[in-house]
């Protein structure tokens, strides 16, 4: 007689699935649409490469900052005190904007962005986890990668409102008739004229989402939250991380998340870079940006699916090597073959984190909340690689086809930056995939 399968969801936990889920997109919304900022920011306070980045290294800087402090909030306390400290820092960090943009301080943008994420730390420690919790541990990296497919929606409406409503709409980014910045050419007072406008188109997308994140906070903090006795239990943080860190499934794990992230961030940055260095300016920019986010849905949902038939490790191997492909097409064949390529990387990216993340956790038990912890701060990658990809990109100027490397230009050739990011998830998923064959 066959055992019944269980449901992923059961009914009496599905409106908190549901609700804990629609925080997987809120944060999707909030890193694409500062993805494209650092364009952005870029043309507005007049910075080089290697400045603008640091709105990614503030960005997911936070995560590795607040990772562990939440796991420690959320071991005292629980999951659901830990997802609504995680929204009032991410609506605070979102409402901080308002200040910035008064004034006109790229640092003011960072330490916004930085709180913001120190929200998006808490969230990411708490829910992925608790969204483990919510079932069975044979169907919990299935069940990640479900709530993780909402991810991506969140982050085609950051993207649409910062091509609809930030890009469209900044001055600083106009061209003459011969292809030339206008506002390069501008008298000072000019300029700040144009910047404190554009910096308040900035702003109000952020001042907005702050208070999306407060309407969240309430409902959530009205509503009856399930506990895990097992994930929710008090452990001795010592004793928890001494048994994490001597699983090396636990431990690759955390080193494939950190280059899978800092991929991810460079892939979907430097596309903006990689487009205008053939004459496609930001705001058209973004349709291909948009492109590679409905790819990376798409593979989500077949990657999903593919998981009911096709071990998680295995999987991740496979799709490492197809992102690996599309990655030596965008860096040896410039032009719109090697942005088609670039753009179908997000399809194979696609199961990469919720999947690294499952593996990594399967059968830690009350551990997971410290493992989850050490898996956001393994997002810290995507703060460090896109600074070094920027520090590629000022090789021979501020411009991204200043030099050749390897027959290419350098914006071409910085990719190869990912491409051994990809290398390394896709050892990780061929170890775990042979630990699993073995037995």
């Amino acid at each position: 007689m066959t055992e019944p399968k269980s449901p992923l969801v059961s009914k009496k936990v599905l409106l908190p699935f549901v609700l804990i889920t629609s925080l997987f997109a809120l944060w999707g919304f909030a890193n694409d649409i500062t993805n494209p900022m650092v364009s952005a920011f870029k043309k507005v306070l007049e910075l080089d490469n290697f400045q603008a980045s640091l709105v990614q290294l503030a960005f997911y800087g936070g995560y590795f900052t607040m990772a562990l402090p939440a796991a420690i909030f959320v071991n005292r306390y629980s999951y659901k005190k830990g997802i609504l400290l995680g929204l009032i820092l991410y609506a605070v960090g979102a409402l901080l904007f308002y200040p910035a943009a008064a004034y006109e301080e790229f640092g003011f943008f960072l330490a916004a962005l930085y709180i913001l994420t120190f929200g998006l730390a808490f969230l990411e420690t708490t829910a992925n986890p608790y969204i483990l919790s919510m079932g069975p541990e044979k169907t919990a990296t299935q069940r990640l990668n479900l709530a993780q497919a909402f991810n991506p929606l969140g982050a085609l409406g950051g993207l649409i409102v910062a091509q609809k409503f930030i890009l469209g709409g900044l001055q600083s980014d106009d061209l003459d008739a011969t292809g030339n910045s206008v506002y390069e050419t501008l008298s000072e007072g000019a300029k700040a004229a144009v910047r404190t406008s554009d910096l308040a188109i900035i702003r109000d997308p952020y001042v907005i989402l702050g208070l999306v994140v407060i309407a969240f906070l309430v409902i959530i903090g009205f509503m009856n939250m399930p506990q895990n006795k097992d994930q929710e239990s008090k452990v001795k943080i010592g004793k928890s991380i001494k048994r994490l860190f001597s699983t090396p499934k636990f431990v690759g794990g955390v080193l494939a998340q950190a280059f899978y992230v800092g991929a991810q961030i460079m892939c979907w940055t430097y596309l903006y870079q990689y487009a205008e260095s053939f004459g496609i300016d930001n705001e058209t920019a973004v349709n291909y940006g948009i492109s590679a986010l409905i790819m990376f849905i798409i593979g989500r949902w077949v990657g999903t699916f593919l998981l009911k038939y096709v071990h998680a490790g295995k999987l991740l191997l496979y799709f490492s090597v197809g992102a690996m492909s599309c990655t030596l097409i965008t860096i040896f064949i410039p032009g719109m073959v090697g942005l088609y390529a670039l753009v179908g990387i997000s399809f194979f990216m696609s199961i990469m984190f919720p999947t690294i993340y499952g593996i990594a956790l399967e059968g830690r038990g009350e551990d997971a909340k410290f493992g989850a912890a050490f898996l956001v701060m393994a997002i810290v990658g995507g703060a460090l690689m896109p600074t070094l990809q920027g520090l590629i990109l000022d090789l021979g100027g501020n411009g991204y086809t200043d030099v050749q490397l390897l027959g290419v230009p350098e914006v071409n050739f910085s990719f190869i930056l990912p491409l051994f990011c990809f290398l390394m998830v896709a050892l990780y998923g061929r170890n775990v995939f042979a630990v699993y064959d073995k037995n």
